[in-house]
């Protein structure tokens, strides 16, 4: 495993939100140096989101059907459906959709995440850092998986919540004061 202690995110870019009343979504682009394939059977596979993803799942999210996802963080799964699963290109389950392009040797990823408005500064910031650690595990540079609580205590990823609450016009959320946490 690469030295995480090296890793810094890259200032706040790619990201953008789409407003429609109370719903807001998420819309995050990254350029990947590895093939749609490849990509594919990384946000597909059980095995490789458990290294990467902010999420577990029971069962492969690469065919219609349901399964279940569990957060990092939150205390149980809940049943999600894949409602499209065209590989390599659209995979769409519960309120996400991942749209994957060819480009060049490697593929342009487009996430669509639709975040409670409060806190798509932090679904901005959080997900900028897990398609970081996903293009250094596909690149075979692994830094290990950083989400959730962990997350929240590092550095860049407050640093990128500001960022993109700029971006998006929003202000940010407060971090808990140490009296506050449990």
């Amino acid at each position: 495993m690469s030295d995480r202690a090296q890793y810094a995110p890259g200032p706040a870019s790619g990201a953008q939100v789409r407003k429609d009343g109370e719903k807001w979504t998420l819309i995050l682009v990254r350029e990947l140096r590895h093939p749609p394939e490849k990509v594919w059977q990384a946000l597909t596979d059980p095995e490789h989101l458990r290294e990467w993803a902010p999420f577990d799942v029971d069962g492969s999210l690469g065919a219609v059907g349901t399964v279940n996802i569990n957060w990092v963080g939150t205390p149980q799964a809940f049943a999600t459906s894949v409602t499209r699963a065209d590989a390599p290109a659209v995979l769409e389950y519960g309120d996400i959709r991942w749209e994957l392009e060819p480009l060049g040797s490697g593929t342009r990823l487009t996430l669509w995440h639709s975040i409670d408005r409060r806190f798509v500064s932090w679904g901005a910031a959080g997900w900028h850092i897990c398609l970081d650690v996903l293009d250094r595990l596909l690149a075979g540079e692994p830094i290990g998986r950083l989400v959730g609580a962990d997350t929240m205590k590092f550095e860049g990823w407050q640093r990128l919540t500001v960022e993109y609450a700029k971006q998006f016009g929003v202000e940010a959320p407060k971090w808990p004061s140490k009296a506050q946490k449990p």
